[in-house]
């Protein structure tokens, strides 16, 4: 049954009114505490402060995502950067655990590009290793925080990631989006989920794939997704 990507006032406007109030009061509320956190990332990470990556919104439109950068910028003699646990330092984990990162997307879900509540933005490489009903994932702006995130986080599998997220476009409404905003406060306050056995964050998708360990499909001869700077899902 393909999802219907949200019913009734709150989809059709409620939701982003109430997107363009919390997220513009927070940045005026958190300014300083951006503006701190943006000089202590220049002295101890230097420039650039924030992150920028292309990531697919609504219907798989891209837009640029802003963090905190939380990697430096070691690589190796070919210039190629070093894996991501031996790029993340210690102040950058921090920032990663306490979500404090992420303050700079509340920007972007004043913009329009972002939801405070709905699938996290993955990577545009991953879009045609999409299965058509994992591609439901965005019919909706995607969030801050997520059924996916308040179930679990990175510790899922991709399949329980997938599946969580298309729940949640199949069960849009103003009471599913309060009880996240406040399942998250908690998992925030706890510091649960943030990285995978093993990993940083999680696996990638495409390599689950073509693993066997995850469902999607393979989109004929395709060379591995570039690496960012500060990457993560």
């Amino acid at each position: 049954m393909k999802p219907s990507g949200g019913r009734g006032a709150w989809a059709g406007g409620g939701k982003r009114l109430f997107d363009i109030v919390v997220s513009g009061t927070a940045l005026v509320i958190a300014i300083w505490p951006i503006l701190v956190i943006g000089l202590l990332v220049r002295r101890r990470l230097g420039a650039p402060v924030l992150f920028r990556h292309q990531r697919p919104g609504k219907d798989g439109r891209p837009f640029e995502l802003l963090k905190f950068r939380t990697m430096g910028d070691a690589s190796d003699a070919s210039g190629k950067p070093l894996p991501d646990e031996e790029r993340l330092t210690p102040f950058g984990q921090w920032l990663r655990e306490t979500s404090l990162d992420e303050l700079p997307e509340l920007w972007n879900i004043f913009k329009g590009d972002m939801s405070l509540v709905g699938p996290r933005p993955l990577l545009m490489y991953y879009l045609p290793w999409y299965t058509p009903e994992q591609g439901h994932r965005n019919d909706v702006r995607p969030g801050l925080t997520g059924w996916a995130q308040v179930n679990g986080r990175n510790v899922q599998s991709w399949d329980e990631r997938f599946a969580h997220d298309l729940f949640y476009v199949e069960n849009l409404s103003l009471l599913l989006d309060l009880r996240i905003l406040a399942m998250t406060a908690g998992r925030v306050l706890g510091r649960e989920g943030v990285s995978a056995e093993g990993h940083v964050t999680m696996p990638r998708f495409d390599d689950e794939v073509r693993a066997g360990r995850a469902s999607g499909r393979v989109p004929g001869p395709v060379s591995p997704g570039p690496v960012s700077r500060d990457d993560r899902t």
